[in-house]
């Protein structure tokens, strides 16, 4: 396997776990992270993509705010 070969399935799997958390975060944990806001559609919508670009900071926050509960 080349190292081309090895930066294309590690950016798809970047980009796969990415779409993966962003949605999960945009519907269920962007409410727990910011507690006492309300999020419309379209503000979920525009999360999404941040989301899932900075999956792993949008993770390392999430499971940060599930301890302090």
């Amino acid at each position: 396997m080349t190292a081309v070969a090895l930066l294309g399935y590690g950016l798809a799997s970047y980009a796969v776990i990415g779409i993966g958390v962003g949605l999960a975060f945009a519907a269920i944990g962007a409410g727990r992270v910011l507690p006492g806001s309300s999020f419309s559609c379209g503000a979920r919508a525009m999360i999404l993509p941040g989301a899932a670009a900075l999956w792993p900071y949008v993770l390392l926050r999430w499971l940060r705010s599930r301890n302090r509960t």
